[in-house]
């Protein structure tokens, strides 16, 4: 078994003072999407033993913590999403061995290890999804999922008029007889069809999930990333839906209505509770992070009371504009709402579901430059966060043909949403053409585009005015005045700034030049306007970390 980390203090004051912070409470955490990141036996997929042999990129890059993506026994049917057995490694990516390989060697070099629980369906390839099939109507084996008679005659129609996540409806018909009206019954999926909503009212399912945490901690890792935890609970009776508050697949990731049936129903909280008793009977500040997508703050900081997740993803800034007001309004929501249950906050840019930062606000070099900007202000922020791969580098979404797009909805929506591939393109870290490193062979999993040349690891580790130089300097950086307080700032028109202890941070959203701010200059997303050292300016598009000259107007 593998030692605990010992890089990251275990205890410290939380900047706001309520409540002893662990490690995870201001750890910058590396979300790693295994079969992107990198491939160790040639097969087009990343691995885990890729992962252990790419370790050193994260060490010299400077988290504490990374994030893997699901690895388990999977059809792939939603990108190992949909799980068939929890509690082992499917061989696209390797070998328990290969599992505890990587922790061990994670933990070698001061880095804890997180890992998925997929808590709201199984993958229908799961033992207990056939068990439920053979099984029939009214049986226990079915109270496992949630399996309703259809309605109309001899229940033809969908229990109710709730879609999928993915497009089309959320129930699938089950064939063979029904129950003992005669009306044949579906199963609820909120996802793809392959993935059936588990039933957490079932005490089975509720035992069987702490058996999966209480695994994987045997195993060493130091937490688990909830994946849709706003899902796990249901709307006791299932009600139609008004339809007009579920977004088009148009809309993109968007944050549900309140009036959506379908998520944070207050029942699940209960389970979230027994998530968190089994990670604190184990030594070491074990740490959950939800991944909720819910309509505001003040409903995501009930994920975060004491007794519930330590964390919970704060998306607002997946969700704001390149808008200086804008901006300034998710942060003071989200810093409100979790100063209200004494928890940080946990910013994010992007993650495997969300469009790239460097495509999201803009497009080429603006995009490029907004992203770098972002990542300042991300970093300045108190509290924790969490980077995926790729961003490190300003990886741009990519146009994935249509013949090789992997992501459920493509089909699902009847091609009207791409779907999520674009940001899932394996990751470039050397040379010329693809596959850049990732892989000895061309035929990756997803297809890496041609001009990636400059964006490599290796490019950019060359490069001091990179991404990868920035953000290596803006962790080093971080790790100096985290913890310091946090205040708002005068800021020029189009820009916010706040300061954080002695450091301040100004971010120029706007279309102009702005004057500097007095003070040492400690990092720039980009290059500065001439005569820094007289009081120069701050371009458009950049943010500029200084350490504070004296005193200055709130």
């Amino acid at each position: 078994m593998s030692t605990r980390p010992g890089r990251v203090a275990a205890v410290r004051e939380s900047g706001a003072g309520r409540r002893p912070a662990a490690w995870w409470a201001d750890a910058v955490f590396y979300q790693i999407y295994p079969r992107s990141f990198a491939d160790s036996n040639g097969d087009g997929d990343g691995d885990l033993a890729g992962v252990t042999s790419r370790l050193d990129h994260l060490v010299r890059l400077g988290v504490d913590a990374l994030w893997l993506s699901p690895f388990y026994r999977s059809p792939m049917a939603d990108g190992g999403y949909d799980v068939a057995d929890p509690c082992d490694v499917d061989p696209r990516f390797g070998t328990l061995e290969d599992f505890d390989a990587l922790v061990a060697a994670a933990h070698e070099r001061g880095i804890r290890v997180t890992v998925d629980v997929v808590p709201n369906h199984f993958s229908e390839q799961h033992p207990w999804f056939g068990e439920a099939l053979q099984a029939g109507p009214g049986s226990p084996e079915r109270d496992r999922f949630v399996f309703r008679a259809g309605r109309g005659p001899g229940g033809d129609e969908p229990p109710n008029n709730w879609p999928s996540v993915f497009g089309g409806p959320a129930w699938t018909r089950v064939p063979g007889a029904g129950d003992a009206a005669g009306r044949r019954q579906w199963y609820l999926h909120l996802f793809a069809r392959e993935q059936p909503d588990l039933n957490w009212d079932n005490p089975q399912v509720r035992a069987e999930f702490d058996r999966i945490l209480r695994f994987w901690l045997d195993r060493g890792v130091d937490g688990f990333r909830v994946d849709v935890a706003h899902g796990m609970a249901k709307e006791p009776g299932l009600p139609d839906l008004d339809l007009s508050v579920v977004p088009g697949p148009d809309a993109g990731i968007v944050m549900p209505a309140r009036a959506d049936l379908r998520w944070d129903r207050d029942g699940l909280h209960e389970y979230l509770r027994g998530f968190r008793r089994v990670l604190d009977s184990y030594p070491g500040d074990r740490m959950a992070v939800g991944e909720a997508w819910v309509p505001d703050a003040e409903r995501l900081a009930r994920y975060v009371r004491p007794d519930e997740l330590n964390l919970s993803f704060n998306f607002e800034l997946t969700q704001a504009s390149w808008d200086a007001a804008d901006l300034r309004a998710a942060i003071e929501r989200s810093l409100a709402a979790m100063a209200g249950v004494g928890a940080p906050c946990t910013w994010v840019l992007a993650n495997h579901d969300v469009e790239r930062t460097a495509t999201r606000l803009g497009s080429g070099a603006t995009g490029r430059a907004r992203a770098r900007a972002a990542a300042l202000l991300q970093l300045a922020l108190p509290g924790a966060a969490y980077l995926y791969n790729g961003d490190e580098l300003a990886l741009p979404n990519v146009d994935v043909p249509d013949e090789a797009l992997r992501d459920p909805s493509w089909e699902r929506s009847g091609h009207a949403d791409r779907g999520r591939d674009g940001e899932r393109v394996p990751m470039p870290w050397s040379g010329s053409a693809p596959p850049y490193g990732f892989s000895t062979t061309p035929d990756t999993w997803l297809p890496m585009p041609d001009g990636w040349a400059s964006l490599t690891v290796a490019a950019q580790r060359a490069d001091p005015a990179s991404t990868l130089h920035l953000y290596r300097a803006a962790l080093r950086l971080r790790h100096r005045f985290r913890g310091g307080p946090f205040a708002w700032l005068d800021a020029p028109p189009g820009c916010l700034a706040f300061s954080r202890g002695t450091v301040e941070v100004l971010v120029n959203a706007g279309a102009g030049a702005v004057p500097m701010p007095a003070g040492a200059v400690l990092l720039a997303s980009g290059p500065l306007g001439d005569g820094v050292q007289g009081g120069g300016v701050l371009p458009p598009d950049t943010t500029v970390w200084t350490r504070r000259a004296g005193p200055r107007r709130r």
